[in-house]
């Protein structure tokens, strides 16, 4: 390991307790080195500002992080466990490279806060991230709700209710990623503060420019209290896990109808071949792998959320048990987003079974359509409540999935959809 940063003369380290120390940390950091390096470079520009460092020092630093993040790129560069962490690793090659000019670098800033704004700068991304697919998903939903509509079962408690539609389904899970979006969205413009020049939470004896580096690096705003910054350490985190796991909980029910669907019991979806696997013993298999997977996807949101929850039983100030809630943040997001990039295109491509959907339409579903007919006749509802169950049985006489559907006219249902009003909250997003 390359010399710490921290190491004063007269004290030694124990290899064992600096594996314990270091843990997994300096591969989690490559997942945010370019976005500290980019931190690196606004904050040599405003120690510039304040003349810290001069103009051609800011340059040679500058251009050195550029040619770093390049290397790191085309893996010229490997972050690994010659170093104790990401920015250990970026002090070093300014150091070898620099010189005295590389060791000016840290000036004003810590450690705490490096890691604050990289992964802050991370979470705007992987949140934009989310955004986006969420958008995609809702617009799946709302072209395909637009192009077809197929009498579908209603299900209440898994039991035969009523007649419903694939328009109104898709229009349903279209509405619930729109507001998915909204929240991905909000959840961003929450977190979009700059934390960098905060130090180890107190501040510094420093004029810091602060407010260069927030629009250097696209803050939408400064992070100002140098202890709510170390405060906002794993809130703003759960904060985008919940806006992440909002999306997973509405994949796992999507999921789920996919799963009870595609059975021979209901036979109502075909899954094109690639989403499906085989089984290994048995010759007949086609699996619905890929929609189990999606199904489970949110225990791993839910997991990342729990441990850094736990985590946060802490006073105020920085302390070193924040590092495990980088593993936690990774993992949560990297899995929670491949699921749910996965779905769009799902979406656009399953086949329903238009005659198996029919023929599981039996008379009794049209009975709620009945008592409400009756109501609005004029017969007190609970009344005519009565008689329809009653005659249940016979409830489809004269009847047709298309008539009820045609028939529910309330503001949203199959009759109504207002797809035009769910694609214009989505465009305003």
């Amino acid at each position: 390991m390359s010399d710490l940063l921290w190491q004063k003369s007269g004290t030694r380290t124990d290899e064992r307790i600096m594996r314990f120390l270091a843990g997994d940390d300096v591969m989690l950091d490559r997942e945010f080195f370019l976005h500290d390096i980019e931190a690196s470079k606004a904050h040599v520009g405003g120690l510039a500002n304040i003349g810290i460092v001069s103009v051609a020092e800011a340059d040679a630093i500058t251009r050195e992080l550029d040619m770093l993040a390049d290397d790191f790129r085309h893996e010229r560069f490997v972050l690994d466990a010659r170093y104790e962490d990401g920015h250990s690793a970026i002090e070093a090659r300014l150091t070898e490279r620099l010189g005295d000019t590389g060791r000016k670098v840290h000036t004003g800033r810590s450690r705490n806060d490096q890691i604050l704004v990289a992964t802050r700068l991370w979470l705007k991304a992987k949140l934009g991230e989310l955004l986006t697919t969420c958008r995609a998903v809702a617009e799946a939903c709302l072209d395909r709700a637009g192009r077809e509509s197929l009498p579908l079962p209603g299900y209440t408690h898994l039991q035969r209710a009523v007649v419903s539609s694939t328009a109104l389904w898709f229009a349903g899970f279209a509405e619930a990623f729109i507001d998915d979006t909204r929240r991905a969205r909000d959840t961003l413009a929450w977190i979009d503060a700059n934390p960098l020049g905060t130090a180890a939470g107190y501040g510094v004896n420093l004029p810091l420019d602060r407010g260069y580096t927030t629009r250097a690096l696209g803050f939408a705003r400064l992070q100002v209290n140098p202890i709510y910054a170390q405060l906002s350490r794993g809130k703003f985190e759960i904060g985008a896990l919940d806006a992440l796991g909002t999306a997973l909980l509405d994949l796992r029910r999507l999921a789920w109808d996919l799963s009870l669907f595609t059975t021979a019991e209901f036979g109502f979806v075909t899954l094109p071949s690639e989403y499906t696997t085989g089984s290994s013993i048995m010759p007949n298999k086609r699996n619905p792998d890929v929609v189990e997977l999606m199904r489970a996807s949110y225990a791993s949101v839910a997991a990342a959320r729990t441990e850094i929850e736990h985590l946060l039983s802490l006073p105020s100030g920085y302390q070193r048990d924040l590092q495990f809630s980088k593993g936690s943040l990774f993992h949560g997001f990297t899995h929670g987003l491949a699921a749910l990039e996965l779905l769009p295109d799902l979406l656009a491509r399953f086949e329903w079974n238009a005659p198996a959907m029919r023929a599981a339409i039996e008379p009794a579903m049209y009975a709620t359509d009945v008592a409400i007919e009756q109501a609005a006749a004029g017969v007190p509802f609970r009344e005519a409540y009565r008689q329809a169950a009653e005659t249940a049985a016979s409830a489809g006489q004269g009847r047709t999935p298309e008539s009820s559907l045609a028939a529910r006219v309330s503001p949203g249902a199959a009759a109504d959809l207002r797809l035009d009003e769910l694609r214009a909250r989505l465009k305003a997003l």
